[in-house]
């Protein structure tokens, strides 16, 4: 008898495939978007041609003509390029308020990597407490404690992209040590090693820093390193806001670059810039650093956003002493009319011990954006200088005001860059593209404040004013920067192109009408030309208008074990 089965089970086995096959052959596809031009996100010219999915994947592409499916997007005229990876978002807070991301979403965005070195993971009580206590427009419970956990509330929640992030190394910190301006001990450290780890296998993407600002200023290299080390071990990167993108830029630069060195993590620069008139000579330098790096074999990156402007908080004009030991430390140190003295002749002073943005941008050309406090919200829209005429008042004083009756870091919008750089950094092969924003909606809350144009408009004005109207780089080499290269670089294998097989994340746009509408003075403004878009083989965009679809999923770095 044994012997008579196990002669029968290879045809048996065969006659049970064919047999699978078939019904596979009969079955319709759940979605065919036909006729459009297929980029694969690997910068291959289009393809016209028909593409199937089944459930939430990409099942086929090719000619489809005799097969049907439940829903059919005629893109005739239309590109169908893989959906596009916002490889810096701040969408941590707006996803929560609005899960559907309406300014990303319309943009064509289905991924949003978040982790600019504050991470909302992991937290402890006295983190959770100070995260409620600065909550602003936006209210909600904290109801996680690891960064994990934080992905996955929002996806129990309903989003409608994906979500990702790296651990923020100043997350770290904040977590052993508080806002002290010292290096950690070696239990502190150790500490902070076993958190990585954590983050690490709970699908964090690796190590993200910031930098410039206190307490992240207040780490060294060393520190840094230890972490990474950590991160590299279970296959995680290292992505940084640089320590000066200003007066010592390639010195942040080089940083970087000597930390993926010796860690063997892939890194790469946030929103890499020249900041500041006097700086801007020296993207070229900065070009040379990287690509000598890469020639050397180590997988050095940037992202970057399309406009001229950052956007942080008024703290990024007043020196890093003055804030350690938190937020409350620093209203309270500004309150003194001797350290306020000292913090008004240092604002004023250039500097390398710092990033002083009140130098680098001047008064002039910091724009106010947004405020806690209702009463000065009829300042927003308004420059610093401004105000500080109407109030007769020293500009450097008059930030310090702000602060103190606001009692928050006040929102600003700092134009403090060249077009021309603009220009060049979109020329090179391994920049991706951030937002560096949340994901607003023109509607509710977001009202409340001003936010920078790139939160409505980053994705749109590439691939509009750059690619179809200034012919900057072509259409195919734009979407592999929005799709294929960022998903190497962080480290996921199944999204960012489109082939058989891969998560259906789809956008379909129409390249003669993309473009950009939000402007500084009117930043609520959605961008336009984007009709389709998947997420998950779900529809989350149709015909421009949202569908009310929350298919987002946490998208796990290569150190994830499955079971946490």
């Amino acid at each position: 008898m044994k012997k008579w089965m196990d002669r029968a089970r290879g045809p048996l086995l065969a006659a049970v495939l064919l047999t699978l096959f078939a019904c596979a052959q009969d079955a319709d596809y759940d979605i065919i978007i036909r006729g459009g031009s297929i980029y694969d996100g690997l910068g291959g010219d289009p393809v016209i041609s028909d593409l199937a999915i089944a459930g939430d994947r990409i099942a086929v592409i090719g000619d489809l003509a005799n097969v049907s499916a439940t829903i059919e997007i005629d893109a005739d005229g239309l590109a169908v390029a893989p959906g596009f990876i916002n490889m810096l978002s701040w969408a941590t807070e707006s996803l929560i308020e609005d899960g559907r991301a309406l300014s990303d979403v319309k943009q064509g965005v289905t991924l949003e990597v978040m982790g600019e070195g504050m991470s909302m993971g992991p937290l402890n009580e006295t983190m959770k407490a100070d995260l409620i206590d600065r909550q602003r427009d936006i209210k909600y419970d904290i109801e996680w404690t690891t960064l994990g956990g934080y992905l996955e509330y929002l996806e129990a929640r309903g989003i409608s992209p994906n979500v990702a992030s790296y651990v923020g190394a100043t997350t770290l910190r904040v977590h052993e040590l508080g806002y002290a301006d010292r290096p950690p001990t070696e239990e502190e450290l150790a500490r902070m090693q076993d958190l990585v780890r954590q983050a690490m296998l709970e699908g964090a993407l690796g190590i993200g820093s910031s930098l410039i600002y206190a307490p992240a200023h207040f780490a060294d290299t060393d520190e840094l390193i230890a972490l990474v080390r950590i991160a590299a071990e279970y296959g995680g990167g290292y992505i940084s806001h640089i320590r000066s993108e200003g007066n010592r830029l390639e010195e942040g630069v080089q940083e970087l670059i000597k930390i993926a060195s010796i860690t063997g993590a892939p890194a790469e620069i946030y929103h890499l810039k020249a900041a500041g008139k006097n700086n801007f000579h020296k993207l070229g330098k900065v070009f040379d650093l990287i690509e000598a790096a890469q020639a050397a074999g180590l997988p050095i990156t940037a992202n970057m956003y399309t406009y001229t402007a950052g956007s942080t908080g008024l703290y990024a004009t007043m020196p890093l002493w003055v804030q350690e030991g938190g937020h409350d430390a620093w209203v309270a140190r500004l309150r003194d009319p001797e350290i306020r003295a000292r913090v008004v002749a240092e604002m004023k002073q250039a500097t390398d011990d710092w990033e002083n943005f009140y130098v680098g941008a001047g008064p002039e050309n910091i724009l106010l954006s947004g405020f806690k406090n209702e009463n000065l919200r009829p300042l927003i829209g308004k420059t610093l200088q401004e105000v500080a005429d109407e109030r007769e008042a020293d500009p450097a004083e008059t930030a310090i005001d702000l602060v103190i009756e606001d009692d928050s870091r006040v929102d600003a919008v700092y134009f403090f860059m060249s077009e021309d750089n603009v220009r060049r950094k979109l020329r090179k092969p391994w920049v991706s593209f951030g937002s560096d924003a949340g994901a607003p909606a023109t509607e509710g809350v977001f009202m409340n404040s001003n936010p920078h144009p790139r939160a409505y408009g980053n994705f749109s004005r590439l691939l509009g004013k750059y690619v179809r109207d200034e012919k900057i780089i072509t259409l195919q080499e734009a979407i592999r920067r929005i799709s294929s290269l960022p998903a190497h670089n962080i480290g996921v294998s199944d999204r960012g192109q489109l082939n058989a097989g891969y998560f259906a994340d789809i956008v379909v746009f129409d390249p003669e009408k993309i473009a950009d509408k939000a402007t500084f003075e009117e930043p609520h403004q959605y961008a336009t030309g984007v009709w389709h878009v998947f997420v998950n083989g779900k529809q989350v965009l149709k015909d421009g208008r949202h569908t009310g679809a929350t298919p987002g999923r946490v998208v796990r770095g290569p150190g994830w074990d499955g079971w946490l």
